[in-house]
């Protein structure tokens, strides 16, 4: 008999009531997906993070070039059109009123199988398409967040592949595992050699002096944030280069930030226990920042409504 249990209270209360894109619109009591789908038989799916600002999704066809291309390499026998999983997220957002300071979990499933198992080939019922839009801030604080190395390594392409952006998360959530009973914000997980890979959650950058370092996308995911924060130093005369960056680079640098979609730029106080900088966020860091809230204030594809 299962025990019952008291309501967890939400992050946002205005979440309880979403409507969620299911293969379809239903209520958030009734979102689900079956135990035969393959992303509970084995993480089997690719997924994307969004941001809407102002009536606007930031970087959508970056994002959804991304997923068809982890869809492809993940070998999914059919996926849904661009122009059906934009209307999904269309309408997911219409029906919740969303048009600024939402987060959206896009999720692509190889879809229910016709028994339980590993093979792909018992996969006939189609792929299942999940919007999760929520009204959710970026997550990190922007005066600074700490971080603990982790012992879990992060995957490289001897093993899977980083640039497929895919549901089988276990080694990211050991990491953050680690980062909470460590007490801090997130973990820093390195690559097989020894040199830094990215967070549990986020792309990493470091400053020295006048000059912008990011770990080579070998161990890590290139993500777009990341690609748009190269772009912005670049277009503003900020030396940047990737590079093998080593912990002790990390522990003695200048200034430190992570980025992804849901934390944007969060500056990085301290690695294991060694401060970073002045322990402040960073002269860099804060013109980043304000150079990405300019492009996010400016960019992007316009809602429908």
């Amino acid at each position: 008999m299962r025990r019952a249990m008291s309501e967890p209270r939400l992050p946002d209360p205005r979440n309880a009531d979403i409507q969620v894109w299911v293969n379809g619109l239903v209520p958030r009591a009734e979102a689900r997906v079956s135990v035969f789908d393959s992303v509970v038989q084995g993480g089997d799916a690719v997924w994307e993070g969004l941001r809407v600002y102002d009536g606007r999704i930031f970087a959508l066809e970056e994002h959804l070039d991304r997923l068809f291309a982890s869809a492809h390499a993940m070998a999914f026998a059919e996926v849904p059109s661009r122009e059906e999983i934009k209307e999904a997220i269309f309408e997911t957002l219409r029906a919740n009123g969303m048009r600024d300071g939402a987060h959206i979990r896009l999720t692509l499933t190889r879809g229910p199988k016709v028994t339980s198992g590993m093979d792909p080939r018992n996969n006939r019922y189609g792929p299942t398409l999940i919007v999760l839009a929520e009204w959710k801030a970026p997550v990190y604080d922007r005066g600074g967040i700490r971080l603990v190395t982790s012992a879990i390594r992060r995957n490289n392409p001897q093993f899977v592949d980083s640039k497929i952006h895919h549901n089988n998360l276990i080694n990211n959530i050991l990491a953050k595992i680690e980062a909470n009973l460590a007490g801090v914000d997130d973990a820093l997980m390195l690559d097989h050699a020894g040199f830094i890979a990215e967070t549990n959650a986020t792309n990493v950058f470091l400053v020295r002096g006048s000059v912008l370092y990011t770990p080579f996308a070998d161990a890590c995911l290139p993500g777009i944030t990341r690609s748009k924060v190269l772009a912005l130093a670049r277009e503003n005369g900020i030396e940047c280069h990737e590079k093998n960056l080593s912990l002790t680079e990390a522990w003695t640098a200048d200034e430190m930030f992570t980025t992804g979609t849901m934390g944007e730029l969060a500056p990085v106080l301290e690695v294991d226990g060694r401060r970073i900088g002045s322990g402040r966020p960073g002269p860099l860091t804060r013109r980043l920042q304000e150079l990405y809230d300019v492009l996010t204030a400016r960019e992007g594809v316009p809602l429908p409504f």
